[in-house]
């Protein structure tokens, strides 16, 4: 007994000894493991901690942009010309994470509370809906014959071609509808929003997408702007238009739109202003910081910024006096009759090129279909008549075949090669007159110009003899012509003006080098004509039309705010004439409607006050092979000190019209000084 005891204290102390060491052991190998550890988080932290910092931000942190309200397009008095209309919408935000199986869901939730318009929808997006349902895929792809070895893609081709030949009959108008939505949420990005509804959205439909909400990930009641016109839409022929949801961005911009961070739907200029200043009015975007948990789902949402809406553009266009002149040049095409094609003004500052109102109508002579053209002021080339004689002169005197002070030249018919040419007073030769190139102007005289041009042509005359004239003259005419403005780009700020045509100028053609001389040649725009006789009026500087007078940021209270750039005059060339010279053809354009010869073209004009200078133009026109003529006028006002120009065209009236023009400019004038400037402030 005894020895078993001493036997067994001697195992305990044995095991008592071994424990501590075994202890220890386990102890250093933690120890080893945790310095292990430490030192490989120490090398991670040290040697790529901050690409995985970047690599968490990265997918953790996104951005979301939200759409601003456009800026807007006031009048020279600060009316309203382009707005912004407010309207609720229904928006959608693609998760980072979204399936197509969670869009056919959300789709088809959200179809049960708005309606749609479903008639954009596609063959190929109503299939997509349809087979974003798993079973309905499977089902399909079961009726498909012999498609085992195909690739995945190849069956679902299959199976959009199967659901495409099912036809449209197949499908409810529910169907249809979320089909509608579906195709909508597919066109967005991860974290992109875009507008499901942005008009016509009822309140029930706001109401019930907002009790439903947590039903429909990403699906949210939101704000859509589109544009308005107080004044009118005839303004788009200036302002422009601005793409809409439906039509989403133009398609021959949208890769280079889509880069500047547009989403498909966003709302952008498509032409005119709208197009050209898009950088000023289309504002920046808010921007909400998304951050997604490891799900990829959003966790929250910070407002980072909360965006800026676009600057605003202020025009040189007085509103009432572009509505009143619209309707003017409306009128006066309702009246033309026959063949008459169109109806054109166009009235500015001569001084700064600002365009105070532009005027336009076409006409349908088939129809007598009245429609709004305002551009077709500048893009509208027309055969102006004698209104160009003030540059003919002008040239003459700048190429020294006449003088301010030996002019004189008889007015006769022109006979050359069996043909003959007059005057619209002395076709027989039975009224030849002496006129200097002041008369010459007074009384519209054709065979002076014809003259002006075989002078400049370096061709001496002979009744009945041949015009051997050398083609080059054309070029001399056309030269003096494109110093003025005509046959040349104004340098508007509306793209897409015309240069004008100019008629062929061979020596096969070198009879019409005469008709050019009178404006019975080349086609010009009734911009074109209004740049010319500012030229005239302010002393010889052809300066750029312009319709935008400076962009300005906006207030607190939202109304037009401060002046952040203005558009300066742009001279584009100075017309090298002396004083003496200046006054010849002034003087001329003066005694048309104030001179004292029998013959003088604009004695109606002689009412208006202030009292103006002008310069009348009767072409002699065909269209679809009838005669017709087209009227022009080239004015300012007043004399003395110009401040205002009027020009106009009115292109194939009958051949018995005689004073349409002249009518239509008293009435414009009496508008400019009504709706514009007071006659008191005139010098």
């Amino acid at each position: 007994m005894k020895i078993f005891k001493k036997r067994n204290k001697r195992i305990k102390k044995g095991k008592a000894a071994s424990l501590p060491f075994r202890i220890n052991i386990i102890f250093i190998i933690v120890g080893i493991l945790f310095v292990a550890l430490l030192t490989q988080l120490a090398y991670l932290q040290v040697m790529y901690g901050s690409k995985f910092k970047a690599e968490v931000n990265r997918s953790d942190t996104s951005i979301v942009n939200g759409n601003v309200q456009r800026g807007m397009i006031y009048d020279s008095t600060g009316h309203i010309l382009v707005g912004n209309s407010a309207h609720q919408a229904i928006i959608y935000t693609k998760g980072a994470n979204d399936l197509t199986t969670d869009l056919y869901k959300t789709a088809t939730r959200l179809a049960s509370f708005i309606t749609v318009k479903t008639g954009s929808l596609t063959k190929r997006q109503l299939a997509d809906y349809y087979l974003s349902d798993p079973t309905r895929l499977s089902a399909v792809e079961k009726k498909l014959p012999n498609t085992s070895g195909y690739s995945e893609d190849a069956r679902y081709n299959k199976a959009v071609e199967y659901v495409e030949k099912m036809g449209s009959a197949q499908f409810s108008h529910q169907m249809k509808i979320a089909a509608t939505i579906f195709a909508k949420m597919s066109s967005a990005y991860q974290l992109s929003t875009v507008n499901i509804k942005d008009s016509g959205v009822t309140q029930k439909e706001v109401a019930e997408v907002g009790e439903h909400l947590s039903e429909m990930p990403g699906v949210n009641v939101g704000t859509s702007w589109s544009r308005n016109y107080p004044n009118g839409q005839a303004i788009q022929g200036i302002t422009g238009t601005v793409s809409n949801e439906k039509t989403g961005l133009p398609s021959d911009r949208v890769n280079e739109l889509l880069a500047q961070g547009y989403s498909r739907n966003d709302s952008v200029g498509q032409s005119y202003l709208e197009r050209q200043y898009e950088s000023v009015l289309r504002g920046t975007k808010s921007q909400t910081q998304v951050v997604l948990n490891s799900d990829n789902e959003i966790k929250k949402e910070i407002k980072k910024y909360g965006g800026q809406k676009g600057d605003n553009l202020q025009l040189t266009i007085n509103a009432k006096f572009q509505k009143d002149l619209q309707s003017l040049v409306r009128s006066a095409e309702q009246g033309a009759g026959g063949n008459s094609t169109g109806t054109y003004a166009v009235v500015m500052n001569p001084n700064n090129g600002a365009i105070i109102g532009m005027g336009g109508v076409n006409r349908d002579p088939k129809t007598s279909k009245i429609t709004d053209n305002i551009l077709g002021t500048i893009n509208s080339s027309i055969v102006m008549g004698s209104v160009v004689k003030g540059a003919m002169v002008s040239g003459a005197l700048m190429d020294g075949v006449i003088t301010p002070t030996n002019s004189t030249l008889t007015d006769q018919p022109i006979t050359t090669g069996g043909v003959k040419k007059s005057s619209w007073f002395n076709h027989s030769g039975n009224a030849n007159i002496a006129v200097d190139a002041s008369g010459a102007l007074e009384v519209s005289s054709n065979s002076y110009m014809m003259q002006l041009a075989m002078k400049e042509g370096h061709f001496n005359y002979v009744e009945g003899g041949a015009l051997t004239m050398s083609p080059n003259v054309f070029n001399t005419m056309r030269g003096y012509f494109n110093q003025f403005g005509l046959g040349v780009d104004t340098g508007i700020d509306i793209p897409g003006e015309s240069t004008g045509l100019k008629g062929k100028s061979g020596s096969k053609h070198i009879g019409s080098a005469l008709d050019l001389a009178f404006g019975n040649y080349d086609a010009y725009t009734t911009m074109q004509v209004a740049q010319y006789i500012s030229t005239v009026a302010n002393g010889g500087y052809r300066i750029a039309p312009h319709v935008v007078q400076s962009i300005r940021g906006t207030t607190k209270d939202g109304k037009l705010g401060q002046v952040k750039s203005t558009v300066m005059p742009n001279v584009l060339n100075h017309i090298d004439m002396t004083a003496a010279q200046r006054a010849v053809v002034k003087k001329g354009l003066y005694d048309v409607v104030h001179g004292s010869n029998t013959y003088k073209t604009g004695g109606e004009l002689d009412t208006i006050k202030p009292e103006i200078s002008a310069k009348t133009g009767t072409a002699q026109t065909f269209y679809n092979g009838n005669e017709t003529v087209t009227l022009s006028l080239a004015s300012y006002a007043p004399s003395t000190h110009p401040q205002v120009v009027v020009a106009l065209a009115m292109p194939n009236l009958g051949v018995n019209a005689e004073s349409n023009n002249m009518q239509l400019a008293k009435k414009i004038y009496a508008a400019y000084w009504k709706d514009v400037q007071s006659t008191s402030t005139v010098k």
